[in-house]
């Protein structure tokens, strides 16, 4: 560490001995740098603050109706492409800046100084953002970040229509498409209803289910039979083991209920019709009407029957042995009677209704080979219409949802401009930083000198330490003897010393002079524009 210390320190004692070149390196960087800084040309800064307003009314109160785009991602894309080329000629032929060039070459320049010097800025989640721009005219700065303001706005509202446009484009082209396959799908299926009509099964669950489904009621309706025409063989055989009549009477009947007839289960089923409806409605009621006037026709029909019941009875009393003029029939004969009779009839309807179903069930089996294959054919026409009806229908609604979403855009914006502080020509400059640049300068300058001095002490060195002469000719350093002051060594050195702090005081002062001219420009600045 002490070498190194020591290695530092023999650097800067050279560099120091060759200090002359500092004060040429200084006095030839310095005043030309701050002179070209001083000639530099005032900048002047428009600037502009907006906030845009994400927060519209008729978000929640459309929110599921419409589709809704995020407004906050739409507004960092178009700040992020605000400065594309297209806007940035737009913002050129605006403020006219397109006219001052001559050439495609000075064109380019000006799009480029426009990219490089319009700045926009962000404060993040309040969505108020800053333009800004630096010119030497200030007319010219304010308009150009008005321009782009104009741009900002008219891009990012233009946009919402663009894609309500380009949405209701897609949608109608789209619908148009399905509507024409929806009336071919419609077409290809009437066709072929009407080719096959007559052999397509009602049912939609398929030739094995509807095979299946006319075999359990063939199956049942057999069973049915079977039990009808047990109970028909069962009646049948307590018939022949009863007696037609029994007993004697008079030629006069008490009363007509004695006697049974067919029209008694259909006369006891109207009269307990009758008692319900008449505890609803009133005799006047046409139901009730319509039902008396049909008990008065049956009790009329089984009058008429008893009448000839009793014409037969006495017709076969008067040729009997012994004489007797009727009688009486017996009920549970007449009633077993009607019961075969009703079991005869309904073994006959169902004995019909096995038929029809065994036809079916045959006529089904004679298309096993050729049913499956249209049915399957039948299937896929219907399942490429309802696929394309759905998406006809979908299509529907989505259009419905892009027009009420355009509507709402075109009734309020959802996205508001607000501009707080409006673009205004400044009235003072507020560039370059020559000070700032001054400072670059002198130390530039500064820098340059002590690099040089510290090259030439390398190129010519200078023995300043025993230690540096050791080891430059490694032969041991025992003492030291110093120069007699009558050589004149320390004046000259003294002398190089003033001129070096002389050198760097008037230089200081030079700086202070450019200094001084900027930072008052009213003492000093507007009498040496009067004078010159």
């Amino acid at each position: 560490m002490q070498d190194v210390l020591q290695e530092i320190i023999d650097y800067l004692k050279g560099i120091w001995i060759k200090r002359r070149y500092i004060i040429i390196a200084t006095w030839l960087i310095c005043p030309l740098g701050w002179y070209f800084v001083s000639t530099m040309p005032d900048v002047y800064q428009s600037e502009a603050r907006v906030y845009v307003d994400t927060q519209s009314l008729l978000r929640p109160l459309l929110r599921g109706a419409i589709v809704e785009t995020n407004p906050n991602t739409q507004i960092r894309l178009m700040v992020r492409t605000l400065l594309g080329r297209d806007n940035l000629e737009r913002i050129s032929r605006m403020t006219d800046l397109d006219v001052q060039a001559s050439n495609t070459k000075e064109y380019e320049a000006i799009i480029a100084n426009l990219k490089n010097n319009i700045k926009i800025n962000s404060a993040g989640r309040e969505n108020i953002f800053t333009l800004t721009y630096e010119h030497e005219d200030p007319e010219l700065a304010r308009s150009v970040v008005q321009s782009t303001l104009t741009v900002f706005t008219e891009n990012t509202l233009g946009e919402n229509r663009s894609d309500s446009d380009s949405a209701q484009k897609f949608l109608n082209a789209q619908i148009k498409e399905y509507e024409r396959r929806l009336t071919a799908d419609e077409t290809r299926l009437t066709n072929f209803k009407q080719k096959y009509g007559d052999v397509l099964l009602n049912d939609s669950g398929g030739f094995y289910k509807a095979l299946k489904a006319e075999k359990n009621q063939l199956e049942q309706a057999q069973l049915h039979l079977k039990e009808v025409e047990t109970r028909l063989s069962s009646a049948k055989a307590q018939l022949v083991g009863e007696e037609p009549v029994f007993g004697l009477f008079s030629n006069k009947v008490q009363s007509n209920n004695s006697v049974t007839t067919s029209y008694d289960s259909r006369i006891i089923q109207l009269e307990e019709q009758l008692d319900g409806l008449q505890l609803r409605y009133t005799d006047k009621h046409p139901d009730v009407v319509a039902l008396v006037r049909r008990l008065e026709a049956l009790n009329e029909q089984r009058t008429t029957e008893i009448e000839q019941y009793y014409q037969s009875m006495k017709a076969a009393g008067s040729n009997s042995q012994s004489g007797i003029t009727s009688i009486d029939k017996n009920p549970v004969y007449q009633e077993m009677k009607i019961q075969v009779n009703n079991l005869e009839n309904e073994a006959a309807s169902l004995t019909v209704r096995v038929n029809n179903y065994q036809e079916r069930v045959t006529a089904l089996e004679n298309k096993v080979h050729t049913l499956p294959e249209i049915e399957a054919e039948s299937v896929a026409l219907n399942r490429g219409y309802g696929i394309t009806k759905s998406k006809y229908e979908d299509l529907l609604g989505r259009k419905e949802t892009a027009m009420l979403a355009q509507q709402a855009d075109e009734t309020t914006d959802r996205i508001q401009f607000k501009v707080i502080d409006p673009p205004r020509a400044a009235t003072e400059p507020t560039g370059p930083a020559r000070f700032v640049f001054f400072g670059m300068v002198t130390i530039v300058g500064v820098g340059i000198g002590i690099g040089i001095s510290l090259l030439m002490s390398q190129i010519n060195p200078i023995v300043t330490s025993t230690s540096q002469l050791s080891k430059a000719t490694g032969v041991p350093v025992f003492g030291v003897v110093s120069a007699n002051e009558n050589l004149g060594l320390q004046r000259w050195h003294r002398k190089k010393t003033l001129l070096f702090m002389l050198s760097n005081v008037l230089l200081l002062c030079v700086l202070m002079m450019f200094v001084s001219y900027f930072l008052f420009p009213d003492a000093i600045q507007a009498p040496l524009k009067r004078i010159f």
